[in-house]
């Protein structure tokens, strides 16, 4: 976990039976408890680990619509009116600040990129503009970089991880939830051809209907189900600078780098040009399907055959109720975060805005991103279990839209009217 993740107490009693199971306490699963406990249906949320301990803590706090495929904007539009609810909502700040997001663009080709997506989004009304190079210095100055334009989306904005699904699941609690950490969810029971319960490590819950919200882990609980969900792993490192005076309080993404302001005062910054990718059996077995983004993007990755291979060949993919799952070998995946791009990172940075160059590292970490072959998320009921839902496959974008990917997985599992249409994240797509 990240040094500045806020730690919260939950209970250890595991009740008997409940309406909703939620497994996974990301910032989805959270969302959706909170959520489901505010229109009073019984609702109980397992964590194999501890709250927010994986890619709800890891990530860049980016909340933006910029750059998102045409599908995912109305989400990510909903997620901005409920993050700057959630104060008010949960009666806690959680961090959320509009400063707005910028993109840079270095190339002719890179601009044209922002350009056609700018096009294609221009009925949704963001308020996203072109900006000259002359308009980004303005912006953002003290710069050296050379850039031919970028895109500006002033209504983008951040939040910080490490305080803010804490603060929701101290909410969702104090409006009745029922959260557990350190409990794996096994597998399911099921009766009469649908959903019945959950088998966890400390015993069985009985429920009518749970939602999947386990992040990398959905695709080995749901094969154990004999359902494929097609996702693979990426691993994003990043590094937190300690307080200290910056260009802009905009965050601001660069071909081979980005920023943003930390509530500390200091920045977080990553190496925006490069993921590792360490293969693992899935890349076999799903691999092809991924083909389309391994052609124009297999200069972002770092693909590496080694220790990961080995490791999560040695986790079971078929178990039973009574058996030990993968789940409670490894509680929490917290993979090496690489020196090498967090300094290419840094050097990059220095070279575009030099004030970096007084910046001291803080913290360094990784997280694990489930990327799917399209980078949407599945957010659906799945057909071939009744009672079962799935919200997942975040792709590395999953924390800005998470309040309001959480509300639509409510809305699915309680029959409710969904905040937006949840056609495109339909399971069947892939």
């Amino acid at each position: 976990m990240t040094k500045t993740l806020d730690a919260i107490e939950t209970q250890d009693q595991l009740p008997k039976s409940t309406s909703v199971v939620i497994i996974g306490g990301g910032i989805v699963g959270v969302t959706a408890a909170l959520t489901l406990a505010e229109r009073n249906i019984p609702v109980v949320l397992l964590e194999k680990g501890h709250i927010a301990g994986e890619q709800s803590s890891r990530n860049l706090g980016w909340v933006r619509k910029t750059n998102r495929h045409f599908d995912d904007v109305p989400l990510a539009m909903q997620a901005d009116r409920l993050w700057a609810e959630m104060p008010n909502r949960i009666g806690q700040e959680v961090g959320y600040k509009q400063a707005g997001i910028m993109f840079l663009a270095k190339t002719q080709a890179q601009l044209a990129m922002h350009e056609s997506w700018l096009k294609s989004v221009e009925s949704l009304e963001l308020g996203s503009k072109i900006l000259s190079a002359k308009e980004i210095s303005q912006k953002v100055p003290g710069g050296q970089g050379h850039w031919e334009g970028g895109i500006f989306t002033a209504s983008d904005g951040r939040a910080e991880p490490s305080i803010a699904v804490p603060a929701m699941a101290k909410a969702a609690q104090k409006k009745g939830a029922i959260l557990i950490q350190h409990c794996a969810v096994r597998t399911l029971s099921m009766s009469a051809g649908k959903v019945s319960g959950v088998v966890t490590e400390k015993g069985e819950i009985r429920c009518d209907r749970v939602l999947l919200a386990g992040g990398a882990w959905s695709r080995r609980f749901l094969g154990n189900l004999g359902v494929s969900l097609p996702t693979l792993p990426l691993i994003c490192s990043v590094f937190r600078t300690k307080p200290m005076e910056g260009p802009t309080d905009i965050a601001v993404g660069g071909p081979d780098f980005s920023f943003r302001k930390h509530k500390d005062g200091g920045f977080i910054i990553t190496q925006r040009g490069k993921l590792d990718a360490p293969i693992t059996l899935d890349h076999l077995l799903i691999g092809r399907r991924y083909m389309d983004q391994l052609r124009t993007q297999r200069g972002f990755l770092n693909i590496s055959f080694g220790r990961h291979f080995i490791k999560d060949l040695a986790l079971a993919r078929r178990w039973g109720g009574n058996k030990v799952s993968p789940f409670e070998k490894i509680r929490t995946l917290d993979p090496d975060f690489n020196a090498n791009l967090n300094q290419d990172a840094f050097n990059n940075l220095c070279n575009a805005w030099p004030a970096f160059e007084k910046a001291e590292p803080e913290e360094a970490w990784a997280g694990v991103i489930d990327v799917t072959p399209d980078s949407n998320p599945v957010i659906d009921h799945v057909q071939k279990i009744p009672g079962l839902t799935v919200a997942t496959g975040f792709s590395g974008h999953g924390f800005g839209t998470g309040p309001a990917a959480g509300e639509l997985a409510a809305d699915l599992v309680s029959n409710a009217t969904p905040l937006i249409d949840p056609s495109p994240y339909r399971f069947d797509r892939l």
